[in-house]
């Protein structure tokens, strides 16, 4: 309900103010720069999107398959067993969905977004299978959500690649700083979640859980602290694809262990692929449209106006303002989220306040 109010509003705020731009403003070409990118968004979002989508999520559910098959999500849901069932009691002890939501978070962790949103939906959909109430988001469902949107990103890949093609000096100077942020969102975002569905944080396994997460991240800065530009950008060259590319080859051998068919359960599984793809394409368009119409009438700018003014007015430095759009952007959609990150980087330059600033958001 809450997102079909948002959509609604994008259209008629964009078509007010578009409104009164031609009839204040004389702009003429207003409503043609809408339409034409309604045209150019939907577009996009099938070739660009939902086309190299639909491929990914081919392959890396084929290979979710033969992990399921060989008993690898099983191992993984046993694993985080004790912490899960206690931020997902809805989930009942070892079942696929708690191995799919580790792999996913596993992904994300690793820069890997694409990857990860094949597991990210094929985990959602298993915790539809458990919603009693089909109409309405689960606690389990809600907290999922949550913590998959805020991000919980160890090694930004993308980040750094976009910023390397866009001439930055340092690429991996983000890394830290991202590092920092995704885990503070992340871990802000379990909180107020677990305190509206009643977790109970200072359970001993849940508390051990959070502490050694901590101190895992707390670790990994430490050591990458302590390392030049060419080995940390090493790292972060290397790390993310090399875990992904063994998980993928340790599902195999885990398949021919248990002496599974895996070509045909890798097939069993990539036919779900198209089929995930075509439920999610009306929901994709629908939004990146409202948010090009949105974007394209003006008032995003309006909007990051108004707030910078109201920061200067507080006596605030504003110098992040610029970049507002993208933290703006990336409730709604990641990919536009990006595009501005890329658009800020060629206004401001990769390596300016506002350009790291925008890749960290």
């Amino acid at each position: 309900m809450a997102l079909n109010y948002v959509w609604i509003a994008f259209f008629l705020i964009a078509f007010v103010v578009a409104l009164c731009k031609y009839i204040f403003l004389g702009d003429t070409q207003i409503f043609k720069l809408i339409i034409d990118g309604t045209f150019d968004t939907a577009k996009i979002a099938i070739m660009d999107i939902a086309l190299p989508l639909a491929g990914i999520m081919t392959f890396f559910l084929g290979i979710l398959n033969i992990g399921e098959r060989a008993g690898a999500i099983g191992f993984l849901s046993r694993l985080i067993g004790p912490f899960f069932n206690r931020l997902f009691p809805e989930v009942p002890k070892g079942h696929p969905a708690s191995g799919q939501m580790m792999i996913n978070f596993s992904a994300n962790m690793l820069g890997l977004d694409n990857a990860a949103t094949p597991f990210g939906l094929k985990a959602m959909q298993s915790l539809q299978e458990l919603n009693k109430d089909k109409e309405t988001a689960s606690d389990a469902q809600i907290m999922f959500l949550v913590l998959h949107t805020a991000g919980p990103v160890l090694i930004p890949l993308s980040i750094m690649a976009q910023r390397a093609l866009l001439g930055a000096a340092n690429p991996s100077d983000v890394f830290v700083p991202c590092l920092i942020g995704t885990y503070v969102t992340t871990f802000v975002g379990m909180i107020a979640v677990g305190i509206r569905q009643r977790i109970n944080f200072l359970h001993p396994v849940v508390l051990a859980w959070l502490l050694g997460i901590t101190g895992a991240v707390g670790l990994l800065l430490w050591y990458l602290s302590g390392l030049d530009k060419a080995r940390l950008e090493t790292f972060s060259q290397v790390a993310g694809p090399l875990i992904l590319f063994a998980i993928i080859v340790a599902f195999i051998v885990g398949g021919i262990r248990k002496r599974i068919n895996v070509f045909d359960a890798f097939i069993d599984g990539a036919k779900n692929g198209f089929e995930v793809s075509l439920k999610i394409l009306p929901y994709l368009i629908g939004m990146l449209v409202a948010i090009s119409v949105f974007r394209n009438s003006g008032t995003l700018d309006y909007v990051v106006n108004a707030l910078g003014k109201f920061f200067a007015a507080l006596g605030l430095n504003t110098d992040f303002v610029p970049a507002l759009p993208v933290a703006l952007m990336k409730p709604f959609s990641g990919s536009g989220a990006r595009g501005l990150m890329i658009e800020t980087m060629k206004t401001y330059g990769a390596d300016s306040f506002v350009g790291r600033l925008a890749c960290i958001f």
